[in-house]
């Protein structure tokens, strides 16, 4: 699988297969594409070569039903909240957008492990506990996959085995979960890791329109 921006490859030539309830690990800087591969595994992403099977749907063609399969936490500057607002207000949100009931929130918050105090600004909350509450909400509207990207920004170590943790307890539910980080997953089991390579290749390609996932060249 490929994708390319106007100054050349963002990745290029990646070949892997996560198993149903599976971790992807990408490891990769900034500007390698990172974030790219994991939004084309989700279905929100052109790529120029390859295809991609979800479930019992293939990508580019059934890019509308993977979206509904694979869920996105996290994958800025694409998918990320508004830091304004109030852990309440983003609750609120995601309840209406996706109908969902107050049980199936607490239930998924009660996986990843938090409890933000619902007055507090998004962007009061520390890291590891913003990053759970967007796990915590895609997680309850019950995806077949789960993007998360940059699993450790602005984490301690101590705060990192939190997230990973956590990460492993989503898995347990059933869902696979694709995630991107700077550095090596810790601790997790059986990962599947993809290693990019640091460069730039310019502007990404716009994004087009239960399960593991697979990629081919």
């Amino acid at each position: 699988m490929t994708v390319r921006g106007p100054r050349g490859a963002v990745f290029e030539n990646v070949d892997l297969e996560v198993p149903p309830g599976g971790l992807l690990v990408v490891q990769g800087h900034g500007g390698s594409g990172r974030t790219a591969l994991l939004l084309a595994l989700a279905g929100r992403m052109r790529f120029v070569s390859g295809a991609i099977r979800v479930g019992g749907h293939t990508l580019p063609g059934a890019a509308h039903r993977v979206r509904k399969v694979v869920g996105v936490a996290r994958a800025e500057p694409a998918v990320d909240w508004e830091g304004r607002l109030r852990v309440a207000e983003v609750i609120a949100e995601r309840r209406w957008i996706g109908r969902l009931a107050q049980r199936q929130i607490r239930a998924a918050l009660e996986v990843v492990g938090v409890e933000p105090p619902e007055r507090a600004l998004v962007e009061d909350l520390e890291p590891p506990t913003a990053l759970l509450l967007a796990v915590g909400l895609t997680l309850a509207e019950y995806p077949g996959a789960l993007v998360v990207d940059d699993v450790e920004r602005g984490c301690t170590l101590d705060q990192r085995l939190v997230v990973w943790e956590a990460l492993e307890r989503v898995r347990g539910t059933g869902c696979t979960v694709l995630a991107g980080t700077t550095e090596p997953a810790w601790p997790v089991a059986d990962p599947v890791v993809v290693e990019l390579p640091r460069h730039s290749a310019g502007e990404l390609p716009p994004a087009t329109t239960d399960s593991g996932t697979e990629a081919s060249p």
